[in-house]
């Protein structure tokens, strides 16, 4: 030991007393930084200077009509980017785009075709025909210019989507809306027409009765048929009226059931995801019932099972709430029990959510989980998933169709008082008539009373069978039900139909830019790189005869010379990092500490292999730079790589490195630090063994070849 101590000493004197080695072991120990700090920062944000990224953009729409109201989708298109400023949009016509594209002038180019909007509009057509958006590319420019491009273009295509669905189904509720308003305004004089027919209707008695006593009440009787004929050019033209509202309706209602079709899905996924939330609470009991659960990760887990409960509540309520609405709707009320259960599936929801804060509270006092509560809680979890499930299995054979039947019925009830409308339109000329011979009958005198009596049982029975289709109508209360069901708000119900779900997203370990994230797996690389450059220009053997070393304290005695530097490195690449840079670091002591130690198993497995196969150690810790460069899961995921370096992935030392200054700059998680630096001693153990076990052998067997070699004067 104390010749080790010996070498290590007398090479930092001789370091300290020769200002040329002092110099160049200065810039060693800062060079590796530089190469950290300029690749850092030459991706700190690559994505947000993207606007100088050329896009050309032509639009040749023509635009179309969506129930008699103007669209053109591909100006809407053309202003949105022009509010746009993350990519560079150019906005010309399509020869100067695919010209441009081409040559280099724009990375890629977005041609919106003339039939653009009109194949959107099929949409509410017996054969729809889906609109397309032609995306060219010039890959040969750039390799990462066309993902930016395509992400471009594909979140035009989501924006299309999205404000197609919106402007669509806006045009057909407020279709829907008007048209309630309308029928809405139109009651008065259809009830006017329905108090006209049972005042005729009851008014039958009264004229047998004239026509009985003849002249006596022939007065009467004129009086009674004059305002049957003042009233009957208002009836044919409320009729008429009524048959056209009725035939729009029947025409939208067909069109509900369409927009019945489109939601179904969404509405299952939203009882599906109510399922999954239900299954991951009863997980989550299952790692609070572990007794080796870390109380820290039962908080978090308990956390986040708030924030989904909470989630699951709110789509609860959006559910429950939009079947309340059909069922108020629709006659019978056949969602009773669908809505009860989502009550139920909410309140239960509810109670989990109230338990998890309570087994919060509970461990952040630093308590053990009530076994009650978390049976409690897993048993509600249980009901909760088993609700939801009959939900699912009902929906589709049994929930769905009387959706479906709801709206058939109203359809039917539209299309059955066409019916009787038009029946009651085609009988009026026949009334007209009955009632021009009733007057010029009267006219006559009491000769002409005998044929009228004749023809009034006919008209009677007529009248009679209009008023009874009436109060039939009238007490199935059908009108009222398809006015209020067609005043929603339009606005609120396409908003609701373009965009049914939210993706709310949670950032767990939230790091602000792409060269911090990235400053792990730099600073890794530039501790190894520098390692590198030490073994290059510093030599592992000692030149010194006056005093006999053995092999292993030359090996000892001159990697505390090579450390010290190394440690050097360490504390200039982490430091310039943090202060320098300005590089976002959670645990900043955490991220030096692990960089030091980080250098000084690097140094150790290089000077190591330098130490025992000299030059060809060399060779292969450049060999390993390569391999751990593509092989360590630093820049793209490892489970994108193809499988050689996939299956070499779990035995690279920079794969617990960059793992471990990772946790320093995100959020540390100390079972992952700790087996990473399990793995940082087994690299530095079989650095040991080899070069303690092998060094005196090798260098003994190779000692005739280097010496071979370094009489090329090529090879030092």
């Amino acid at each position: 030991m104390k010749n080790i101590w010996f070498l290590y000493i007398t090479d930092l004197k001789h370091i300290v007393r020769n200002w040329a080695a002092a110099v160049i072991l200065s810039g060693l120990a800062i060079l590796p930084s530089l190469y950290a700090w300029f690749n850092i920062e030459a991706s700190w944000d690559p994505y947000g200077n993207t606007r100088g990224i050329a896009i050309a953009v032509a639009n040749n729409d023509r635009g179309a009509t969506i129930l008699d109201r103007p669209i053109n989708i591909g100006k809407e298109i053309v202003a949105s980017l022009r509010e746009n400023r993350q990519i560079g949009w150019t906005f010309v016509d399509e020869e100067e785009a695919l010209s441009g594209v081409k040559h280099g002038t724009y990375y890629a180019s977005i041609v919106i075709p003339e039939e653009f909007s009109g194949r959107i509009a099929t949409v509410l057509s017996n054969e729809p025909v889906k609109a397309e958006i032609f995306y060219y590319v010039n890959e040969k420019i750039n390799a990462v210019a066309p993902k930016i491009t395509s992400k471009g273009a594909s979140n035009i295509i989501d924006q299309v989507s999205s404000n197609f669905v919106k402007t669509a189904n806006g045009a057909i509720f407020r279709a829907f809306n008007e048209l309630g308003v309308e029928l809405k305004n139109e009651l008065p004089t259809i009830e006017k027409v329905k108090n006209l027919v049972f005042r005729l209707e009851a008014s039958f008695p009264e004229i047998n009765r004239t026509v009985s006593t003849a002249l006596n009440d022939v007065t009467k009787a004129n009086q009674i048929v004059g305002e049957a004929q003042a009233n009957l050019p208002a009836i044919v033209e409320i009729g008429k009226k009524a048959e056209n509202f009725s035939r729009g309706l029947s025409q939208l209602l067909g069109y509900s059931r369409e927009g019945v079709e489109a939601i179904s899905p969404y509405i299952k996924q939203d009882l599906g995801s109510l399922q999954q939330t239900a299954l991951a609470m009863a997980q989550v009991a299952s790692i609070l019932r572990d007794a080796n659960t870390d109380p820290s990760l039962a908080v978090q887990v308990l956390d986040q099972a708030a924030r989904r409960l909470g989630t699951a509540i709110t789509l609860a309520d959006g559910l429950s709430g939009w079947f309340d609405r059909l069922n108020r709707y629709t006659p019978g009320a056949p969602f009773t029990s669908v809505t009860n259960k989502l009550q139920q599936i909410r309140t239960r929801l509810e109670q989990q959510q109230t338990i998890a804060a309570e087994l919060k509270d509970a461990i952040g006092r630093g308590e053990a989980a009530s076994a009650e509560l978390v049976d409690r809680f897993e048993r509600l979890a249980e009901e909760t998933a088993a609700l939801t499930g009959d939900l699912l299995d009902r929906y589709d054979r049994e929930i769905k169709p009387k959706v479906l039947e709801g709206l058939g019925n109203a359809k039917n009830a539209v299309d059955s008082a066409q019916s009787l409308l038009a029946g009651a339109l085609a009988r009026v000329p026949d009334a007209d008539q009955i009632l021009k011979d009733a007057s010029r009958i009267l006219a006559i005198g009491q000769d002409e009373i005998a044929a009228i009596q004749k023809e009034l049982p006919f008209v009677q029975a007529k009248i009679k069978d209009i008023a009874d289709k009436m109060r039939a109508l009238q007490a199935r209360g059908e009108i009222e039900e398809i006015i209020s069901l067609l005043k929603h708000n339009f606005e609120k119900e396409s908003e609701f139909f373009a965009e049914p779900v939210v993706l709310k997203e949670t950032k767990l370990y939230p790091i602000p830019n792409y060269g911090s994230a990235m400053s792990p797996f730099f600073t890794t690389l530039s501790l190894w790189v520098g390692a590198l450059l030490l073994v290059s220009l510093l030599t592992v053997d000692v030149h010194n005869g006056s005093k006999p070393f053995t092999n292993v304290q030359i090996y000892f005695g001159r990697y505390f010379t090579f450390a010290t530097i190394a440690l050097l490195q360490a504390l200039f690449v982490t430091l310039g990092d943090i202060y320098l840079l300005g590089a976002y670091v959670l645990n900043k002591i955490w991220f030096i500490g692990f960089g030091l130690l980080l250098s000084l198993v690097f140094m150790l497995i290089v000077y190591t292999l330098v130490s025992v196969f000299g030059n060809v150690g060399k060779a292969m810790a450049i060999v390993l730079l390569v391999l751990q460069l593509a092989g360590s899961g630093g820049t793209f995921p490892i489970q994108v790589t193809p499988p050689f370096f996939q299956a070499i992935y779990p035995y690279l030392p920079f794969t617990y490195a960059i793992s471990m200054m990772r946790e320093a700059v995100g959020g540390i998680l100390w079972d992952i630090v700790w087996r990473d630096l399990i793995m940082m001693a087994v690299y530095a153990g079989i650095a040991l063994v080899i070069g303690l076990a092998l060094k005196t052998p090798i260098n003994k067997a190779s000692a005739r070849f280097v010496r071979k070699a370094k009489e090329s004067g090529l090879i030092h």
